[in-house]
This record gives structure tokens, C-alpha cells and sequence, in this order.
């Protein structure tokens, strides 16, 4: 085999001389498989496993298993995936950095070399999560935004800058850029990259993990890559391949076109919607079919970003024509250009396959054609609605139960009209916040356009939105200011409120900044049910603001046609926008912008002049950036501060893991959650309560409310983040016996046992730790769904929690789980909490985990009742592949990439 895959090194003309690259042809050839029968996205993950070869990490069998994929084979094989970088936002990516920097105080208190802990690929940290619309509505907007988010965040700036310094392979793209899927997307993905060694220089496909679920909107330009937790990526970025078992593809031919008046909004709503209900959790999905070849980049990519909403690991587009057009278009040099075409045109994976070219494990089938105009929500990005159904949908939804997605209101309190007491008049369903934000859609200038184009034409009839609106438009990367600036669209969005605000991932992160007192006071004091609109990517429960609790995704300029409705109760199918000045009512037909007139716009937003002049300066001499100033060396000093401490994950570090796992005993329940139970709702992102935990350890160290900034921001102090796990204001403990109405108390509360006192679930863990109790938490379906949120498991962890008892777990979560030493054990067949009879006053142990530790081996769940009466029940242990046994032998990923490092 070692002769065969000497063969498989192939020159080729990289159109600037002659280059190597790991021919997959001649693979096929030396195995006799036809590998272009694979799924492209197969054929990309087989290069890197063929050309990172080394007999040790990847084998000759991984080769083998892996050019053998079969559509419908059990999946049993684990891929190691060598990725050629990483990508972080500042959320994610600040804990990561205080995570490495920890390791070098190990190192160095053991008398090692420091540098031995350093990135082995590339890392880029863009800077995106942390500015807030504070200011909106005015002109100096940004602004302002901007040195309140400096102001704030110092600390963490002044961590990254010395981050920059201290490892010669971490880059920071700093705030007011962008959202990071955009500036990837737009210009720190290459393409293909090369690498000098003694054959000659070898090139290779772009491949990445990033620290953040819309990692995949990468996809969109045939990059393998997706989200990972920060613990995971860890393991990436000092070396160690990303293990993952080998996937399904599902196969999703596109057919036809979409009609007229649709956006690509629409559409990934749509495929959205489809994939969530086919089950895709842990599977690749690949576009493909004369549908597909037709979508513009911004479009594919669109889709691509939503792959965590379906539940894919990816969603994932070929390289074509449309492919190198973008890149031309967005400024790539001609030399990269042609060496990406000539790849993989040498690859034989060039242009996307047709119906019965690949073999997929299923293939499903979507006309363009039947996509309609449609919003999703209010808690979940699946649960699509036509525009037409979302007046009945909401009406219905109001006074439904919570178990059926419902916010059991009685139904004569809709109309009720309710006064601030500033004399603001508001009504359940009012919009109350309108945003033109997220990677999802300011990447694609389609939709921005029509929103502007929209925009213009309802200030032309005389349309306005209400003064008390939130309205913000936060773009993806300043190339958008541009082109809506150029297309003379920018003044009229900005009549209707829908100023620049920011440069950065903002309402849909939950960094919508608040509403005024007087707002949030009627709403809270009458219940009332207002409204989000924002064309992003997330609206669970509590993200976007704590006090809107029906949050509704969006096309762009459906967002501003809702902002001039004003609530979501208009039909806008059937009922007028609003008042022109005239006097005459507007329909949203009337001011719906026609696709000839988005078309003939859009040369305006692929300039590729505008590119680079945009990214050849992130940093201007005297911009705020420049004036943070970072620590000077090797090994951090670890300053006081709220926001960066030092990690406790090290804490009596050993190079040699304990000798023996144990087995859980006598484990009471921190928390019983039942289905869709997120990572916000585990560990929130957004706005920190002042009687929460977080919120009292802050004011105990000086922090005045106005400067608690966000869980996000946070996130480099365990001390914070630790007191938040659980603390999501929406977030229901089934252990608390439910209201008068029936309906459940939210916060994050528990039972502490046996005393049977109601208290915080960070004050009873603390309680269970000090007397030496084991914890473990119950969920039901789809438990840690959304954000790949690493201090979900870290937090867990830090509560002591032993193990994670649920029906299904979502991918990202279920390994961050592991990756921090918890163990994520599933329910068997119809078994779960309720069918079990498990209401937290019980007690358990977990067998079957002291001895030799396998894959997704049945271990048993013993449940002692208080009666006395004990059950024994069997349940799937979900480490799923050999690697993941070795990261919990070693108390989790942290530990065993130190020890590898100083091995």
C-alpha cells in the first residue's frame, strides 16, 4: 500500500508552474474503486486523510475504509480529519485562547518550553459577537456602538492582543469588520492552499472546523468545514485531527427555478423545514442537479449556513463556474483563481453532478418552484409558516399549551390594548424589534437589495415604521454599506430606521441591546406577547430578548415590511401594509420588489476592486484597535479581571490519567428538561439577570448592572459562566411542581435533595459538591440543539455533573459532553423520563463504566426510588468512536492534548 500511494502523488499545472497534489483518480485506480461515483464532499475529507498520512494518527485501513464508503453501510469507522484551519468568533474564541494559554502555565510550571503549546494550522479570530445596538435610529449609530463595545470589552481585547503576540500562527481580525461567516465567505477562504516540502509543493483543498454552528455557510464555495465546540477545536488547532465517525450523505437534487417575488430566504426556510423533518442530525448533505448548478454563491451559501437548523453536519455545494465568478468577483487574486480551478479540475470534482452521477445513501427531491414567501418561528427555526398563515398561526399559537409549542394565553386577551406609561399603545403580536442582521442573509445581496429596493419604495408612497420599533441593520461585512450606498438604497432604508448599527452578529446572537424601561415594564407587568422580526438564523426562546417571546425569521425586506405593519397579526397577503400619504392603502405587493429589478442591481455588489481595497485594511493607525494595548510575552499573567481568569480545567495536572474510572453512585438530579432543550437554553449568551447568580457574583466584585455586558462576553471567567449554566430565564426544571394554572415555573431552579428546598441550580450543585453527591441532569429529545456552545459542557461539568440522561442528543453537544468528561447516556427504545416515573426525588447509580470502556456499549441506569423500590435500566452509552473513549479515560480532551503536547 505504501507503494501505491507514493503513485498517488500527481503533477499538475497550477497555472503558475507546476505543483503536487494527492491524485484521487490514481487512488481509485491503486484500490480499484471508482471514486467518482462518492459524494464530492467524501472525495474532499478522502484528500486529507490520503495526503496526512503517517502510519500513526491515519492509517492504511482508515485510506481503505474511507475511498469504500457504500451508501447504506453501518457506520462503524472513524474518520481522522486533518483540517487546514480553524476559524473563531470572539464568544467561542476567547475561552479557546484562555484554554492554550492555561496550558503554557502548565508547561511552564513543569519546566517545559511554553512554546511547545502552539497552534499547528492557522487560526483566525474574527471579532463579531460583542458589539450591542445600544444606539439606533440616528446617524451616529455605529459610532457610538462602537466605543461602548471597546469600553466594555477591554479586557478581552487587551487578552487577544497579547494572544497575537504570543503565538505566531493566531491572527485577529478585529471588531467592525464583520460577522466571521462573511469575512471567511468573503476573504479569508483561499480556496485551495499549498505547502512546501522536499516533493516539490503540494497543493491541497481549504477544509476547516470553526467555533461556531454557521461554520457551514463555508459550504456554499465547496470548503468541507462545520462547526465544532471550542473544546474540539482545541484539539484541531494543536494537532490533533478531528475525529468524526464516517457520515451519510444525504443527496438534495434542486429542480427548476424559484418564482418570482421568492428570495433565497424563502427557499432555505424551506429546505429547512424539509431536512429537520428527514432526520439529517450527524449527516452530510450535498446539493446537486441542474437546480442547484443555477443558484448564485450568496444563495448556496445561504443555505449552507442554515446546515445546523436542519440538524446536518454540513450542507454542502461543489465547485463550479459560479464558484470561480465569485471569486473573481470578490477580489481573489487571478493566480488563486487559477490554481483552485485547475485543482480541481484535476480532481475530476469540478461542476456539480447531475441526477445519477453520485450514489448518496437517500436522495430527496425539491422543486424550486413550489418555494413560497414564508416566515419561521416564533421559538424555532424549523417551523415554517407562509406568509398568508402567519395572522391564523399566531392567533392559534396564543392561546395553545406550551407542550404544543403554544403561549396559553386566553384567547379574548389578544386584542386587549395595554398603555406605557410613556403612551406608547401595545398589543400582543406587536413587532417590537425589526432587525436586518446575521451571516445568514447580509451575506447575500439578492435580499439586501430587494429590502432596499422595498424600503425605497415604501418612503416613496409615504409609508413610515412606528418610533418605538428597534429597528437595525448590522451587516455582515462593510462591502454591503457600499453597495447599498452605491445603488443610492442606504437613505430610504435609513428613513425607515434601518440605519448601520454595527458591523457584527448582533440581534440574533442576543445582542439586540435593550427596550426602554417603559416598554419592558407593560410588557412584563400584562404578559403580553410581542414580537421579534429578524432575518437571521436562530430565534429560540429568550435569545433575542428576554422579555419578546415570539421571535420570527425573515427575508430582509420582509422585515421591513413587517416593521411598517407593526404586528404580526397584519395579513399582508390580504390586508394593506400600511397608510400611504395620499391616504390610500399599500399593499405589499404594491411596494414587493420585481427580481429583474434586484437582477439589474446586483453588478453593484460583486466589484472586486471594492474587495480588496475593503480587506487590504482591517486596522487603520488611531482606529480604536490600535490603542488596546496587550501583555508582552510567552506565558500569561493572568490580571484580575471579570472577564479573563484562568481556567480551573488543569487544576492537580498529571501527566498520567487516573488508573481507574469510576462508577456513579448515589447521583441525585440537578435538573429534568424535556425536548429541544438548547444551548441557550443551557448556557444563555445574551443578557445577564441582576438577582441570577452571575448577576450577584458581579455586583460582589464591583460590576454595576450597566456594565455586566453579556454571558457571551464573559465567557473567558468560569466563575460567571459557571453561575449562568442552567440560568436561562425561559428554561423549565419539570422538578418544580408546576403553577396553579397548570403552567410551568421558568429560571433556572431546582429541588435540592433531601431537604426539598427550591433554590438556584448553580446554589444547589455547589451544595451536592460540597458533600462530595455525584449530580446528573435529565432531557428528552434533541438535547444541547443549537449553538456549538462549549460552555454547555463546560458548565455542566463545573456543576459536577456526572452524566447527561436524554432520548437524543444533538451532535456538536453530545461530543462536547465527552470532550469535558460527562457522560451522555440515551434512553432505549420507548424508555424515558416520563415512562420511567422519575420526578427527582430519587436517587441513582450508573454500572457498566468501570471496566473496559466501548463504543456506544449498553451500560445500566439504577433508579432508587424513595419507596425504596429500585429499577434497573439499560441505556446506550453515547461515546461514540475509540478516540472519544481515550478523551474521557483521560478526564476529557483538555487533559489528553496537554499530555500529548509534553508527551
Amino acid at each position: 500500500m505504501a507503494h501505491n500511494l507514493h503513485d498517488t502523488l500527481k503533477e499538475f499545472d497550477s497555472g503558475a508552474g507546476t505543483g503536487k497534489y494527492y491524485s484521487l483518480p490514481q487512488l481509485g485506480r491503486s484500490l480499484g474503486v471508482d471514486v467518482s461515483r462518492l459524494p464530492v464532499s467524501i472525495r474532499i475529507v478522502l484528500e486529507s486523510v490520503l495526503r496526512n498520512y503517517d502510519d500513526k494518527k491515519v492509517s492504511e485501513e482508515h485510506i481503505r475504509q474511507l475511498a469504500n464508503w457504500a451508501p447504506t453501510a453501518k457506520r462503524v469507522d472513524e474518520i481522522p480529519f486533518v483540517v487546514a484551519r480553524v476559524v473563531l468568533q470572539d464568544f467561542t474564541g476567547v475561552p479557546l485562547l484562555a484554554d492554550i494559554a492555561a496550558m503554557r502555565g502548565v508547561a511552564n510550571r513543569m519546566g517545559r518550553n511554553p512554546k511547545a503549546i502552539e497552534p499547528l494550522v492557522p487560526v483566525d479570530l474574527v471579532v463579531d459577537h460583542s458589539v450591542q445596538i445600544d444606539y439606533f435610529r440616528r446617524e451616529d449609530a455605529l459610532d457610538l456602538n462602537m466605543k461602548l463595545e471597546f469600553s466594555r470589552n477591554k479586557e478581552r481585547y487587551q487578552f487577544m492582543k497579547w494572544g497575537m503576540q504570543a503565538f505566531d500562527t493566531f491572527k485577529v481580525v478585529p471588531p467592525g469588520i464583520g460577522i466571521v461567516h462573511q469575512v471567511n465567505l468573503e476573504y479569508l477562504a483561499r480556496g485551495v492552499h499549498k505547502k512546501a516540502g522536499e516533493d516539490g509543493t503540494v497543493y491541497y483543498p481549504d477544509s476547516l472546523v470553526g467555533t461556531d454552528s454557521h461554520t457551514t455557510m463555508i459550504n456554499g464555495i465547496g470548503v468541507v468545514g462545520w462547526g465544532v465546540g471550542g473544546i474540539e477545536a482545541e484539539a484541531g488547532m494543536l494537532g490533533q485531527p478531528v475525529y468524526f465517525l464516517t457520515p451519510d450523505v444525504v443527496g438534495v437534487e434542486l429542480q427548476g427555478a424559484l418564482r418570482e417575488g421568492v428570495t433565497a430566504t424563502d427557499l432555505v426556510l424551506t429546505i429547512t423545514e424539509m431536512l429537520r423533518r428527514e432526520k439529517v442530525v450527524g449527516k452530510f448533505v450535498e446539493f446537486f442537479g441542474e437546480g442547484t448548478a443555477s443558484l448564485a454563491v450568496p444563495d448556496r451559501a445561504t443555505i449552507g449556513n442554515m446546515a445546523p437548523e436542519y440538524g446536518a453536519t454540513m450542507g454542502f455545494f461543489p465547485v463550479d463556474e459560479k464558484t470561480i465568478d465569485y471569486f473573481h468577483g470578490t477580489g481573489r487574486t487571478q493566480e488563486e483563481i487559477d490554481a483552485f480551478e485547475r485543482y480541481f479540475k484535476a480532481q475530476e470534482m469540478f461542476g456539480v453532478p447531475l441526477a445519477g452521477q453520485i450514489d448518496y445513501t437517500k436522495t430527496l427531491t425539491l422543486d424550486l418552484s413550489t418555494v413560497a414567501p414564508s416566515l419561521a418561528g416564533p421559538k424555532r427555526p424549523q417551523d415554517r409558516i407562509e406568509i398568508g398563515n402567519v395572522k391564523q398561526t399566531f392567533k392559534d399559537l396564543f392561546s395553545k399549551p406550551v407542550a404544543e409549542n403554544g403561549f396559553a394565553k386566553k384567547a379574548a386577551q389578544l386584542d386587549e390594548t395595554y398603555r406605557t406609561t410613556d403612551g406608547v399603545a401595545l398589543r400582543n403580536g406587536d413587532v417590537l424589534i425589526a432587525a436586518i442582521t446575521s451571516c445568514t442573509n447580509t451575506s447575500n445581496p439578492s435580499v439586501l437589495l430587494a429590502a432596499g429596493l422595498l424600503a425605497k419604495k415604501a418612503v416613496e408612497r409615504g409609508l413610515n415604521v412606528a418610533p418605538h420599533i428597534k429597528t437595525s441593520l448590522a451587516p455582515g461585512s462593510r462591502i454591503v454599506t457600499d453597495y447599498l450606498t452605491a445603488t443610492g438604497l442606504l437613505p430610504y432604508l435609513e428613513k425607515l430606521g434601518f440605519a448601520v448599527a454595527a458591523y457584527g452578529c448582533t440581534t440574533c446572537i442576543g445582542n439586540a441591546g435593550d427596550l426602554t424601561p417603559e416598554l419592558n415594564e407593560a410588557i412584563v407587568s400584562n404578559d403580553v406577547v410581542a414580537s421579534a422580526v429578524l432575518s437571521g438564523n436562530r430565534n429560540f426562546e429568550a435569545r433575542i430578548h428576554p422579555n419578546i417571546r415570539a421571535n420570527f425569521l425573515a427575508s430582509p425586506p420582509l422585515v421591513v415590511a413587517y416593521a411598517i405593519a407593526g404586528n404580526i397579526t397584519r395579513d399582508l397577503m390580504t390586508e394593506p401594509v400600511g397608510r400611504g400619504s395620499d391616504g390610500r392603502d399599500v399593499f405589499l405587493g404594491d411596494i414587493w420588489p420585481s427580481s429583474q429589478e434586484v437582477h439589474d442591481l446586483l453588478k453593484f455588489a460583486l466589484n472586486a476592486e471594492t474587495f480588496r481595497t475593503n480587506y487590504s485594511k482591517l486596522t487603520r493607525e488611531g482606529d480604536l484597535w490600535s490603542k488596546i494595548e496587550g501583555a508582552e510575552g510567552q506565558v500569561y499573567d493572568w490580571p484580575t479581571s471579570t472577564y479573563i481568569a484562568e481556567p480551573p480545567f488543569f487544576d492537580g495536572f498529571q501527566m498520567t490519567p487516573a488508573a481507574a474510572l469510576a462508577p456513579v453512585r448515589a447521583a441525585r438530579p440537578l435538573g429534568i428538561f424535556g425536548d429541544s432543550v438548547t444551548t441557550d437554553h443551557i448556557s444563555p449568551a445574551g443578557s445577564i439577570k441582576e438577582t441570577s447568580p452571575a448577576g450577584v457574583y458581579l455586583k460582589e466584585h464591583g460590576v454595576q448592572k450597566a456594565d455586566f455586558n453579556s454571558y457571551g462576553s464573559r465567557r473567558g471567567n468560569h466563575e460567571v459562566m459557571m453561575r449562568g449554566t442552567f440560568a436561562n430565564v425561559r428554561i423549565k426544571n419539570l422538578m418544580i411542581p408546576p403553577k396553579a394554572d397548570g403552567t410551568r415555573v421558568e429560571g433556572g431552579l431546582t429541588i435540592h435533595q433531601p431537604s426539598g428546598d427550591e433554590m438556584s441550580i448553580y446554589d444547589a450543585a455547589m451544595r451536592y459538591i460540597a458533600a462530595g453527591t455525584p449530580t446528573v441532569v435529565f432531557g428528552g429529545e434533541e438535547y444541547g440543539t443549537g449553538s456549538s456552545r462549549d460552555w454547555a459542557a463546560k458548565g455542566t461539568s463545573l456543576l459536577g455533573v456526572k452524566a447527561v440522561i436524554a432520548r437524543s442528543f444533538e451532535r456538536i453537544h453530545r461530543s462536547n459532553l465527552v470532550g469535558m468528561g460527562v457522560l451522555p447516556l440515551q434512553f432505549k427504545e420507548a424508555d424515558s423520563v416520563q415512562s420511567l416515573g422519575i420526578n427527582g426525588d430519587e436517587t441513582f447509580d450508573i454500572e457498566g463504566i468501570d471496566g473496559d470502556v466501548r463504543p456506544q456499549q449498553e451500560v445500566t441506569l439504577v433508579i432508587h426510588r424513595a419507596s425504596g423500590d429500585v429499577q434497573r435500566v439499560p441505556v446506550l452509552l453515547r461515546i461514540d468512536t475509540p478516540i472519544e473513549v481515550d478523551y474521557y479515560k483521560h478526564g476529557g480532551i483538555l487533559p489528553y492534548v496537554l499530555r500529548s503536547l509534553l508527551a
